[in-house]
């Protein structure tokens, strides 16, 4: 089993977040913290556990700031099916959490908004460490700190190594953005353009 603590700075110091996790057997559970400052200042605690293969089987994300609170309890069920249960106290001006989750029954993975931790997992379970792609894949993406649910088409695509690190090409959307992203040797971000870096 490896255990690694990662901590990440955020780009323009929007904010920072580190995690624990754990990788063994094809599993990644993490747990983490994010602090963030748009469009509201907020703190955002989550859990995250996948099944084989690195495919997600829970993130349970908790969002608070000044006079608000949000929980959102993200599942993949064994069927493909995802669930989600939502709360939210207090008031702010922000898109209600949760979503349709009829729109997700192809995807195998969670995506956290401005958390690099959630490109490890299809990075890893296709190899993109060592070479192939443009491998394309629908994402449950979680946007902070509202926790609403969106579809996400995004396209991973193995660049170079560099020594111990790998280059893979992230685009999301309809090729809206993309970045070039640095994985070290064990499929975790070193650096994510636009997003931020790791802090050795």
């Amino acid at each position: 089993m490896a255990k690694r603590s990662i901590a990440w700075v955020k780009d323009d110091q929007q904010g920072a977040e580190f995690a624990y996790v754990m990788i063994s057997r094809g599993r990644l559970t993490a747990v983490g913290t994010a602090i963030g400052v748009s469009p509201v200042p907020y703190r955002l605690d989550y859990k995250l556990e996948t099944r084989t293969r690195f495919v997600t089987s829970g993130l349970l994300v908790d969002a608070r700031g000044e006079g608000w609170s949000r929980r959102l309890d993200l599942r993949r069920l064994w069927t493909g099916r995802w669930t989600a249960r939502t709360r939210a106290r207090g008031t702010v001006d922000m898109p209600a959490p949760g979503g349709d989750m009829s729109a997700f029954k192809s995807a195998l993975d969670c995506d956290l908004a401005l958390s690099p931790l959630t490109n490890t997992m299809p990075v890893l379970r296709h190899g993109l460490l060592s070479g192939g792609g443009p491998i394309d894949f629908v994402m449950v993406w979680v946007s902070v700190p509202d926790l609403a649910v969106h579809v996400s088409p995004q396209r991973y695509t193995f660049i170079r190594r560099e020594g111990d690190r790998s280059v893979v090409r992230y685009e999301s959307g309809s090729r809206d953005f993309a970045a070039e992203l640095v994985f070290d040797s064990d499929g975790f971000v070193i650096a994510y353009p636009g997003i931020g870096r790791r802090v050795s």
